[in-house]
């Protein structure tokens, strides 16, 4: 079903309030945006999914489509062999052509499933095949070398230690004819991107403005940092993940629930749909210490969630926080178990192994505790949890109607002490 149009002024005004513009080409695009506009961001497949740190411009394009707007979303296959210098200390490693085709094919799917409707490009398309000679006579005499030295991500480069390639150099070049490309046959107006794009970006409307008279566009959002100026997205586990094999929906949810009162705000802004008056009133609360304690995170990670995993990836990640919660009294289904088991320790044993077998005897054997005595005394103490029910009797035997949907048993030793068994299937 389509989303209805959004009877509000202007999109730029309203990016603009939530905190999405850091800089912008023109005073005149907010004009030029009373009418509908092709506007486009470019992902490297850098990585076979896309990551927190790029939902700021998914939400971007998504914003665009609210507002009738069309969204073009340009995937780099060929600028992904080259590697982007912006931001980056050191050379990206080149990635082999299979390896680049796996990752397009990973984020073109995260694309189609959080936009309505998008224009999906790739640039391999017109750049692969564009012959060297042809390339710098066509291209490459408009851009002076003067200019582009002085882009900051060059410029921080040259000054490294290692210094940059000449084929990170050209970098910009490929951005910009790609933006020359896009306006000549697709119509495209605007691209947006992070705050380190900004010298790309330019150098594409100076490209066209040579190549053709046309005048275009360029904005910029600024990058998803946290409070203490680290980027969001990540985690001690290493990257947050769109992609739900990558990251689970509960982790994902779990890392949002988890940020700070400081950042819950800006989030709730760049990255949900929430109403501003409803994020004020969070806001207002937080400043004047007048709140529950993570309710505004929870508020976020549900809308967040939602958005990315859709309704079953946040009722899955609902149904496992509270399955996992110290003294949880919640029911429990294989496909929670099979969430849970994505972020909890957890061991396989056979079925011959559990069945007819009491708690102290599977709490040793898994790990969960040290011996079958202090098993006894979790018993006596009334912290042993069998599938989230407490076990009182010393001689309660383990049987097959115990392990849910014939593959898995959840453990406990008091409130927060846990582990899934996982029973290994049989041979036929």
């Amino acid at each position: 079903m389509r989303d209805r149009l959004i009877p509000m002024n202007n999109v730029i005004d309203s990016l603009e309030k939530r905190g999405f513009i850091d800089n912008i080409t023109s005073d005149k695009l907010k004009e030029r945006a009373n009418k509908p506009l092709k506007a486009y961001i470019g992902f490297d497949p850098t990585a076979d999914s896309l990551h927190l740190g790029n939902l700021v411009g998914i939400m971007a394009l998504r914003w665009l489509e609210k507002f009738g707007h069309t969204p073009v979303v340009l995937i780099g296959g060929a600028t992904g062999k080259i590697g982007d210098p912006s931001g980056k200390s050191t050379e990206r490693p080149l990635l082999t052509h299979e390896v680049l085709q796996k990752n397009v094919e990973g984020i073109r799917k995260q694309f189609n499933r959080c936009l309505e409707n998008p224009t999906l490009l790739n640039n391999d398309d017109w750049l692969t095949h564009y012959g060297l000679v042809a390339f710098l006579r066509d291209v490459g005499k408009h851009f002076r070398v003067g200019p582009m030295l002085g882009k900051d991500s060059v410029r921080s480069r040259f000054q490294s230690e290692e210094g940059m390639s000449f084929t990170e150099f050209s970098y910009q070049v490929l951005q910009g004819y790609d933006f020359y490309h896009l306006s000549e046959k697709e119509g495209v107006i605007l691209q947006i991107g992070g705050s380190d794009q900004w010298g790309n970006i330019t150098a594409g409307m100076e490209l066209t403005r040579k190549l053709s008279g046309k005048t275009i566009y360029g904005m910029t959002f600024p990058l998803l940092t946290r409070s203490d100026g680290a980027k969001f997205g990540k985690s001690e586990e290493g990257a947050i993940w769109l992609d739900p094999e990558k990251t689970s929906p509960y982790q994902f949810y779990q890392y949002l629930v988890r940020v700070s009162d400081e950042d819950v705000i800006k989030l709730m802004r760049m990255l949900t749909f929430m109403e501003l008056e409803e994020i004020e009133t969070f806001e207002k609360a937080i400043q004047s210490g007048n709140f529950t304690p993570n309710e505004a995170q929870r508020r976020l990670a549900e809308e967040v969630t939602r958005f990315v995993h859709r309704e079953e990836g946040l009722q899955i990640a609902l149904k496992v926080t509270e399955a996992v919660a110290p003294g949880s009294k919640a029911s429990l289904d294989p496909e929670v178990l099979e969430e849970i088991a994505k972020d909890m320790p957890h061991i396989l044993m056979k079925k011959g192994d559990v069945v007819d077998q009491t708690y102290p005897d599977i709490a040793a054997k898994s790990g969960l505790l040290t011996s079958k005595s202090e098993g006894s005394r979790i018993i006596k103490n009334g912290g042993a949890y069998l599938n989230n029910e407490k076990i009182d009797d010393q001689s309660f035997l383990i049987q097959s109607k115990h392990i849910i949907g014939g593959k898995y048993l959840l453990f406990g030793a008091g409130k927060k002490k846990k582990i899934l068994i996982k029973i290994e299937k049989e041979l036929a």
